[in-house]
C-alpha cells in the first residue's frame, strides 16, 4: 500500500509541475492532463499548484504508513 500511495503521489506532483510549466512555457502539451480538458481552461494555473502540492502531501503521507509484519 504504501508503493502504491508513493507512486500515485509521484504521478500527481508529476502532473502538476508540468501543468506549472505548460501554464509558463507552453511545452507538455501532449502530457498534462490539466490542458486537456475543456472546463478547466480559466483555471489551468491554480488546478497545477493544487495537483503539485496534493502529490508532495501524498508522498510525506506515505512515509507514516506502516507495513504489515
Amino acid at each position: 500500500m504504501k508503493k502504491f500511495v508513493e507512486t500515485a503521489g509521484f504521478i500527481v506532483f508529476v502532473q502538476g509541475a508540468a501543468g506549472l510549466l505548460h501554464e509558463w512555457t507552453g511545452w507538455f502539451r501532449l502530457w498534462v492532463v490539466v490542458a486537456r480538458l475543456d472546463f478547466l481552461d480559466d483555471y489551468g494555473l491554480f488546478v497545477s499548484i493544487v495537483l503539485a502540492v496534493t502529490g508532495g502531501a501524498l508522498m510525506i503521507a506515505a512515509d507514516s504508513i506502516r507495513s504489515p509484519n
